[in-house]
């Protein structure tokens, strides 16, 4: 059995940045287990699989290297990025079909779009010290939506805060999103989700559906560019538009090979059984 593989770095023009993501075109699905097996051999934080199953719609799954994952958007962009340049080369749009509902992802030149429904972040009152605890600086003010999101005074800040995960990982909600004003982007952000084992601050576009509407009322206009200030950091221009909010990114090819998987029929030493091992070479 032979695969097809694609690593590419989402939400970045070159390589070396953003987020990064394998992809394994597939023309049918292979076993649930295999899969499991080859992204924990890759061992980045996703492995996307996807299948065709209509004209420009692909089944899509996504794996760490221990667990399936509902939806991964930068793990999506990376895989869009490998359809539109080897796969359907001269699609505008296609669907990603996920469990979590489709997914549409559209190409302008090297922009890449995803669509996300917005999610207008509420002013969280009640008096919790966890805050200033796990990021050592008392926020601004805090907002609640699918993550807790901090407001600080100014991109040094977002840069600068060290929080503690260990602290963080007691929070209710899936993850906390530090933001402020930025120098050159409209906004800055970092974001953190330790109860999903993602203790590092990856790209994650998708929080951008609760920070867009927040910051479209801040600067009274309705397209942003944002800048991720993780390690890699990456560079994305959102745009909200009645109830959705519009991620748009670039994608960088790192490398591409083949996973070559042989089954050996390997005979037990003292015994008139045999097992069947796979192979990746």
């Amino acid at each position: 059995m032979k695969i097809d593989i694609y690593q590419v770095d989402a939400f970045t023009d070159a390589v070396f940045g953003g987020s990064t993501s394998a992809v394994c075109p597939l023309n049918s699905w292979i076993d649930d287990t295999l899969m499991q097996k080859i992204a924990a051999e890759n061992n980045l934080t996703k492995t996307a699989f996807f299948v065709p199953i209509a004209d420009s719609v692909y089944e899509i799954r996504w794996f760490t290297p221990t667990d399936e994952v509902a939806l991964c958007d930068h793990a999506a962009l990376a895989s869009a990025y490998v359809i539109f340049n080897y796969i359907e080369i001269d699609a505008q749009k296609i669907t990603l079909s996920t469990i979590s509902g489709d997914l549409d992802i559209t190409k302008e030149e090297d922009l890449l779009t995803l669509s996300f429904p917005a999610h207008m972040p509420e002013l969280y009152t009640e008096s919790n010290p966890i805050f200033s605890l796990s990021m050592g600086i008392e926020p601004l003010k805090v907002l609640k939506s699918k993550d807790y999101i901090l407001i600080y005074e100014n991109e040094d800040v977002i840069k600068n805060l060290r929080p503690n995960i260990d602290v963080l990982r007691s929070l209710d909600l899936r993850g906390v999103c530090i933001t402020a004003k930025g120098k050159e982007q409209d906004f800055v952000y970092r974001y953190f989700a330790p109860k999903l084992e993602i203790d590092v601050d990856l790209i994650a576009s998708s929080v951008c559906s609760q920070l867009v509407p927040y910051w479209s009322k801040v600067h009274h206009k309705n397209v942003l560019t944002a800048d991720q200030l993780s390690q890699r950091k990456g560079n994305l221009i959102c745009e909200i538009q009645d109830t959705y909010v519009k991620i748009k990114g670039k994608a960088a090819l790192f490398m591409r090979g083949e996973i070559i998987i042989e089954e050996r029929t390997v005979p037990r030493e003292g015994k008139n059984t045999s097992h069947k091992f796979a192979i990746a070479v």
